[in-house]
């Protein structure tokens, strides 16, 4: 699948994983909302902490390919659900974003109290990237010492440029997916919450930077997109991050900008391991003849090596 658009809808539309079968659990969070975990557990000293990308779930393919595999070869998984997610709304007028590291925080210190794990792997898709990416970086010296490896695949970490990139005309197809699942959450929580969200006709909204400007930056606390793109980007706290982690960004995909390559960043970071196939698409990596994809491989490959 060298056509990035290819390697990147195929395995999304037709990718079938089976013989997943996750026990949920819900914790609630400081703010009176919830959020839904999903775990597959054998008793083992580590554990995966898997982020999904926008507008995902922890039954997204790319997802359970990932627990599957790692699973199988004895590590345990904990694929957590972003607030509005887990297939029910959530109870404040708040979503989730690029840089919402407070309740990945939250699933971590969760799991380490509850559970004897000796060392924890983070690893995210897409925007889960970006999630983990900024979690690992910002606060390093809090993150807990059972954290011991991070891997990140599919990240835009520059968003300005990806948010830029969303807008032009090959996008349309992609663009238009991410906005009516994000307008079906709007119209809800704009009746829930009437005096906190208005409720707009989104044929006026064409682009990722409208949207930001509309919802995520004031129901997040940020000025505008600009200042959501600024603090959000995962490029701005790869610096600070203090354990081994991975970055793979294919070169064909579509979603990414020449910026969403932090090649100087890995050159002067000594832990920094970036990965840039040639092909891959966005949360793709199809192998020829396989259902196991080369970043569930290379993931697991990481990972036994850090820890």
């Amino acid at each position: 699948m060298r056509n990035g658009h290819i390697a990147t809808v195929i395995p999304s539309i037709l990718r079938e994983v089976s013989d997943i079968h996750y026990v949920r659990e819900r914790i609630d969070t400081p703010d009176d909302d919830f959020l839904d975990l999903d775990w597959l557990t054998a008793s083992s000293g580590t554990l995966a902490v898997i982020t999904h990308g926008l507008e995902g779930s922890s039954n997204r393919p790319y997802v359970l390919g990932m627990g599957k595999y790692l699973y199988q070869n004895g590590i345990d998984v904990l694929a957590w659900n972003c607030r509005s997610c887990s297939g029910e709304i959530n109870r404040q007028a708040r979503f989730y974003h690029h840089g919402e590291t407070q309740d990945i925080e939250l699933v971590i210190s969760h799991a380490l109290q509850t559970r004897a794990y000796k060392a924890v792997v983070l690893i995210g898709f897409s925007m889960g990237g970006s999630i983990t990416l900024k979690y690992l970086g910002e606060n390093a010296h809090l993150v807990p010492k059972e954290v011991k490896t991070g891997v990140a695949i599919s990240v835009p970490t520059d968003l300005r440029s990806s948010a830029d990139q969303f807008e032009k005309a090959h996008m349309a197809f992609y663009r238009k997916r991410f906005l009516k699942k994000l307008e079906l959450k709007v119209k809800v929580k704009a009746q829930l919450y009437p005096d906190k969200i208005e409720y707009l006709d989104f044929s006026k909204i064409r682009a990722f930077r409208h949207f930001d400007n509309t919802y995520t930056a004031p129901l997040h606390g940020f000025t505008d997109a600009n200042d959501f793109y600024e603090k959000a980007s995962a490029q701005n706290y790869i610096p600070g991050i203090r354990v081994p982690f991975l970055l793979i960004n294919a070169l064909n995909d579509p979603f990414l900008t020449p910026q969403c390559f932090p090649r100087s960043l890995a050159r002067d970071h000594p832990l920094f391991h970036l990965e840039i196939p040639d092909y891959g698409g966005h949360v793709g990596f199809t192998r020829y003849n396989s259902s196991i994809s080369y970043m569930e491989m290379r993931t697991y490959e990481f990972a036994k090596n850090m820890l």
